[in-house]
This record gives C-alpha cells, structure tokens and sequence, in this order.
C-alpha cells in the first residue's frame, strides 16, 4: 500500500522535506519504532478517539501513553474515549486499519499532540499501512497539520 494518497499529495505540494521508510511490518508503535530505527521519542503513535462522540485524533510518542484525563480537561468534556475499531474503520479510506497518520485534517478532524513531540527536531509516523512510515521536521509537520498541542500524555502503563 504505502504512502496514504491524502498525505502523500500533501507533502509533495507543500515542498516540505520527508523520508519514506520502508520496514518490516509491525503493528505496536514501539515495534514500528524499532523497526524504522528511529527511537521511540520520536515516534509519533496516532490514537483514534471520540470527542464528544466526533473523531479525532490524538499523537503521542511511541514510549508514552494517552492520558484520557488530561485530554477531558483540554476539551472541556468528560466525553472523551478511546475509539473502537469498528467506530474508525472506515475514517480512513487510504490507509490500512490502526495505520493512519497524525493528520487529522486530512480526514477532516481535529489532531491534538502531546508537549513531548514538539520538542523533538524530527518525527516519524505511520505512512498509511503496517510497512511504511514517514520522517519529517516537526516544525514542517506543524506547519502542515496545525495541531492543537497540550500535555496529553503519561508514562506507560507498567505490565503486571
């Protein structure tokens, strides 16, 4: 599949500079991390939610979690969730399942992305499948999606 045709036209008219990484499929964001070779910091890991029952999207970096609490307060809503597959599925026409890229606008949906990644010099995401992802500039990448930035996430969940 490679790169979502939405995102792709985007980048190539908007002249930002990117590189496309093909790798080993991976399905978590730290094993599409590691398997792009590019550190989980930096790894933008997209999370489909609902806002008020409205899709959204929702980036953090691949070694953190979404804090839902945090993301309530941003919005000022306590209707804030993570969505189901079968509520995104098909959101994303050109991509493949729980692949879309931190580009909400794209879908005509708001992005919201955590603190941590602003301070990062590059990031680098899902492309639109399991395979391919995307290394760019953040500042070209907030210039493009103008997402809503606050700190929405937290350490990961430690395993019992």
């Amino acid at each position: 599949m490679s790169v979502a045709n939405r995102l792709e036209r985007l980048l190539e008219e908007s002249g930002a500079p990117f590189e496309v990484i093909d790798h080993p499929l991976a399905f978590t964001a730290q094993e599409e991390a590691a398997a792009s070779h590019v550190a989980g910091r930096h790894w933008a890991k997209t999370v489909a939610i609902l806002v008020d029952g409205e899709p959204a999207l929702a980036v953090v970096p691949a070694t953190r979690r979404l804090d839902l609490d945090k993301l309530r307060s941003l919005v000022g809503t306590e209707a804030v969730e993570i969505a189901r597959e079968a509520e995104f599925q098909g959101l994303y026409p050109d991509c493949e399942l729980g692949a879309m890229p931190p580009f909400g606008e794209l879908y005509g949906q708001r992005t919201f992305i955590d603190e941590a990644l602003r301070k990062e010099e590059r990031i680098a995401f899902h492309a639109g499948d399991h395979r391919t992802a995307i290394e760019m500039s953040y500042t070209d990448y907030e210039r493009l999606c103008g997402p809503i930035p606050a700190e929405i996430s937290g350490p990961p969940r430690e395993r019992v």
